[in-house]
This record gives C-alpha cells, sequence and structure tokens, in this order.
C-alpha cells in the first residue's frame, strides 16, 4: 500500500510539475515582454530628460550683473534704485529655483538607470531558467520508467508481505499463544502475592506505630519553660527559680518560699529547646490523624507564658501549627499512589463563651449543635469549612484568622489572648485499591491564659474576660478530672471549649498537652497552679485508641484485590 500511494504521488507530481513549467514559460514570455517594454519606456525617459537638461544649461543666464557707481541726486533715482535691487533680488531666487530643478532632473536619471539595471538582472535570471527548461523536461520524460519498476517490485513486496502474514498467524495459534497466556497467568498470580503482602505490611505498619503512641500515653503532657528575655532583666523580682534536670527530661524542679517542689510529667523542655525539638514530640500525632485518629493538641498557661509563639510561632521560626500542617501534607503526598486525601479546615474563638468564625470577614457568631444526620456527632450551624489543597493554600489562609482574633493589653502581657483559638483539620481518606475510607480530624487549640484578677488588673471588660477565661479553664479540668475517675458521666456541657472538644477528649482519642511555664520568681503562684494541673493530666488514661474505618469489610477488599490482580 505505501508503494502504490508512493507511485501515486509520483504520478501527481510528475503532473504538478509539467503544469508548473508550462505555467512559468508563459509567465516568462510574458514578463519578457513587459521588462521590454518597460525598459524602453525607462530609455525614452531618460533621453528627454537629457534633452530638457542640455536645453536648460544652453540657456543664456536671465540675470546679467552690471556694476556701475552712481550718485544719487533726486527721490526719483532713490525710488528706481530701490525697485532695481527688488528686481535683482527676485531674479536671484528664481536662479536658484533653477538650479534645484536640475538637481532633481540628475537624481531623476540616476534612479532610472538603477531601476534599467534590475530589469536587465531579471531579464538575464529568466533566460537561464528557460535554458534549464529543456534538462527538466527531459527528467520528467523519464519518470514513467521508474514508475512503472516501483509498480513491479510493490506487486512482488505485497505477495511476500501476505504469505508472512499467514505464516505467522500460523505460529502464534499453535506455539506462541499458550506461552503468553501461561505468562500472564503467572504474572496475575505474582501480583496477587504482591499486593497481599503489601496490605500485610501497611496494617502492620499501623498496628506498631499506634502501639508507639499507646505506649507513650494517649494524653501526652509536654512542659516548656520560657526564656528570660532582655526586657524582664531589669525589673525586680525577676530571679529564676524552675530549674530542669539535664539527666532527666521528665522532671523538673520550683523552688517556692524556700522549699523545691519536684513534677514528674512525660518531657519537659529547657528554656533553650528550640520549635523543631518540641513539634519531634508532636509529629507522631499527626501521622495517627492521616491514619483516620481523632487528635487534639493545645497549649495551656498563664498569660504571657508563650503559649501562642509555641503553637503559630513567627514567620521565620514557626510553631506547632505551621509545622503539623506541613508535615500532614508531606505525609499525603507520600501515599499519592495508594491512598486519596481531601482536607478542609475551620477555625473559630470562643469569646466570653461566645463561638466566632475566624474565617469569615465579620466574625459571625455560632452555636454548637447536634448533627441532625442521626450520627450524634456535634456541628457548629453556618461554620464556614474551606477545603484546602496544598500547605501554601493554608498560610495563605493564617493571617486572616490571626487578625480576627482578639487580643487586649493587661498588666501581665501588653499583647494577651483573651479567647480560645481552635484551628481544626478534617482529612478524609480513601484506598485506591480496596475502597475503605478513614476519617481523622487534627485539633490545634491556643487556649486564653489563666491569670489572677488581683494581679492583671483587669477591670470592666477585661474583668468579665478573665472570669470566662478562668471559668472554662475550670471546666477542662473538671473533664479530665471525671476521665480520671473513670466516672459514667462526664461534664464536657459545662463550657463551650469543652462541649467543642467533646470528640478529641474523650475515649479512644489522642491528645497533646504542651504546658507553658515562666521561670521567673514573679509567676511562681501561676507556675506551680500549671504544674499541678499538668500532673493530673498525666495521669489520666484515655483507653486504647479507636480508628473510625468505613467500608472495610473484608470481602469487600477481597473483591477490590482480585480487581486490581485482573487489570495490571
Amino acid at each position: 500500500e505505501n508503494l502504490r500511494s508512493r507511485v501515486l504521488q509520483l504520478e501527481s507530481s510528475l503532473q504538478q510539475q509539467a503544469e508548473q513549467l508550462s505555467h512559468l514559460e508563459h509567465q516568462r514570455e510574458q514578463s519578457e515582454w513587459r521588462k521590454a517594454e518597460e525598459l524602453r519606456r525607462r530609455e525614452e525617459c531618460v533621453r528627454e530628460l537629457k534633452l530638457e537638461l542640455d536645453k536648460e544649461r544652453n540657456k543664456e543666464p536671465v540675470v546679467k550683473y552690471v556694476t556701475q557707481t552712481v550718485e544719487i541726486e533726486s527721490p526719483s533715482t532713490l525710488l528706481q534704485l530701490s525697485e532695481a535691487r527688488q528686481q535683482n533680488e527676485q531674479l536671484s531666487e528664481k536662479l536658484r529655483n533653477q538650479r534645484e530643478r536640475c538637481r532633481h532632473l540628475e537624481e531623476n536619471v540616476r534612479h532610472s538607470d538603477e531601476v534599467s539595471c534590475n530589469l536587465q538582472h531579471k531579464v538575464f535570471n529568466i533566460a537561464c531558467l528557460y535554458v534549464k527548461f529543456p534538462a527538466l523536461q527531459k527528467r520528467l520524460s523519464a519518470l514513467p520508467s521508474t514508475l512503472r519498476t516501483i509498480k513491479t517490485d510493490y506487486a512482488s513486496l505485497r505477495s511476500q508481505v501476505l504469505t508472512f502474514y499467514l505464516l505467522l498467524s500460523f505460529m502464534n495459534h499453535f506455539l506462541i499463544l499458550p506461552q503468553i497466556m501461561a505468562g500472564i497467568n503467572e504474572m496475575s498470580e505474582a501480583n496477587k502475592d504482591l499486593i497481599e503482602k503489601y496490605r500485610k505490611e501497611v496494617a502492620l505498619r499501623r498496628k506498631y506505630h499506634e502501639q508507639l503512641v499507646e505506649l507513650k500515653g494517649n494524653i501526652r503532657v509536654l512542659c516548656r519553660v520560657k526564656p528570660v528575655l532582655k526586657e524582664d532583666q531589669h525589673e525586680e523580682g525577676q530571679t529564676v527559680v524552675v530549674t530542669t534536670d539535664p539527666n532527666n527530661e521528665s522532671a523538673l524542679t520550683v523552688l517556692s518560699k524556700g522549699k523545691a517542689k519536684n513534677f514528674e510529667l512525660d518531657k519537659v523542655f529547657h528554656p533553650q529547646a528550640t520549635q523543631e525539638e518540641v513539634f519531634q514530640e508532636i509529629e507522631p500525632l499527626i501521622t495517627s490523624c492521616i491514619d483516620g485518629y481523632h487528635v487534639c493538641i493545645f497549649a495551656y498557661g498563664q498569660t504571657g507564658s508563650g503559649k501562642t509563639y509555641t503553637m503559630e510561632g513567627s514567620v521565620e521560626n514557626p510553631g506547632i501549627n505551621q509545622r503539623a500542617l506541613k508535615h500532614l501534607f508531606n505525609e499525603i503526598e507520600e501515599r499519592k499512589d495508594m491512598w486519596t486525601y481531601t482536607v478542609s479546615v475551620s477555625s473559630v474563638e470562643i469569646y466570653n463563651e461566645v463561638l466566632r468564625d475566624l474565617l469569615s470577614k465579620d466574625g459571625e457568631k455560632l452555636d454548637i449543635k447536634i448533627n441532625p444526620d442521626g450520627t450524634g456527632q456535634l456541628h457548629v450551624p453556618g461554620l464556614r469549612v474551606m477545603e484546602v489543597k496544598s500547605f501554601q493554600h493554608i498560610k495563605k489562609v493564617s493571617p486572616r484568622v490571626s487578625s480576627n482574633r482578639i487580643t487586649f493589653g493587661t498588666q501581665m502581657n501588653q499583647h494577651s489572648s483573651r479567647s480560645h483559638a481552635l484551628l481544626t483539620v478534617t482529612v478524609l481518606g480513601t484506598d485506591l485499591a480496596s475502597g475503605a475510607k478513614t476519617t481523622g480530624k487534627l485539633n490545634l487549640v491556643d487556649l486564653a491564659g489563666s491569670e489572677r484578677v488581683w494581679k492583671s488588673g483587669a477591670e470592666g471588660e477585661r474583668l468579665k474576660e478573665a472570669q470566662n477565661i478562668n471559668r472554662s479553664l475550670l471546666a477542662l479540668g473538671d473533664v479530665i478530672q471525671a476521665l480520671k475517675a473513670h466516672q459514667t458521666h462526664i461534664p464536657f456541657r459545662n463550657s463551650r471549649l469543652t462541649y467543642l472538644l467533646q470528640d478529641s477528649l474523650g475515649k479512644g482519642n489522642k491528645t497533646a498537652m504542651v504546658v507553658q511555664v515562666s521561670s521567673l520568681e514573679s509567676n511562681v503562684g501561676e507556675t506551680l497552679c500549671s504544674l499541678k494541673f499538668a500532673q493530673r493530666v498525666c495521669k489520666v488514661e484515655l483507653g486504647p485508641a479507636q480508628l473510625v474505618l468505613f467500608e472495610t469489610f473484608a470481602h469487600h477488599a477481597y473483591k477490590a484485590s482480585l480487581h486490581l490482580c485482573s487489570t495490571s
């Protein structure tokens, strides 16, 4: 078929070239006639211009220069002299015009000569083409014999290809096809074994990871000591009374009224600990969230102890929130070949026991309701939930959350957070192989600082804020105390804070609390209160963590794996 199409193309090309040669010959004749006519007209114009130029040159000068010496005798003579001068100037102007015209005529003659040369060059090119025409015509006349040879070769090749095709079909049917089918069956069985081993490895990794987290405790209490800042070193009562043990990462000592009080927690960070060191203790919980667990991470402590810095950090040195979200998306990227995830975020603050949406422009007030879908879960009607595709997308949202949060100055902190801020990240995962789904939730909570009213100098609206903050933190302590005592009724409804965090503080969840304390003597009372609260939390057990899984029936996963094997 290719040779046949090639023959047709050559015949068509031969016919087109013959037509082009005929057309070119006709164009050449017309072009020669036009060029000869144009050349004749140009030569005649040049002759006329030369004759006119010679005629102008042979004319006698119109202006005669006469030099006379006259004596002015009367006004009439002066008038005549003035008129003669005017005539002289007019004649001079005419002479200049005549010279300019002669120059233009000379330029026209030069231009005509150039045009004539170009025309002669084109006529020469046409003559050369006419000389080559017989040779091209001879080559075209030889093409038919070549085409006949190609047609003969094409017919021979076609018969050979047909014979080879019949032979190849026979070999495939009787020899090669059974081997191919056996190879496909063998690869299918190997693929089934690999998928089964992969599923066992994934399940084993998840099991060991959760065992490791549970060994550390489903409630992890971390303590971070705020370093002494330069502005605090020159004030009275700024002696350091909190010390850490370099040989024991779980202990710290507080010197109060001449007595040393020791506290034992899950992890104690010295004042020089970096943001990265703090996050390394939190990182396993982020992986648990992706695996389908509910996780709560919050900072607790007095106002001005550095809770907001630990959770949010700065642009150059981000805190737990930014590092956790970055790690979350890195894990999702690593699992993209096996899982697909949808990530959504929402953010609220609890100010004077009122919920405000931090993602809305006007900070809309909200309330907590029971979800009408029959699951018994809590939800916040009207809360803005944004789906995010990347870590950079969340970074663009964070400044809006920070700017909408309410802060005021007190005697203890010039930029005191007067509300509890909650950033909730929901992760919906789907296993590409089995279709199994997981739902994980990550709550990042920056609690408002606890404070003593007489010390902070709160009055009026600030006093009301302080009372509501302390009341909600007391309710948080009551909830943890009830969990510790394994009571049947847990007072989650005593405050908006505990009610909203019910799904993260209840049984089967994972929680990390970073207790922020000041190392200065002036804050020793607040430091002792925070550490006593932390020790109570440290003794609470939430029970084994529970994974939220849907559609994980064994036969469904088995069918999906068989379908994947057959597809491969």
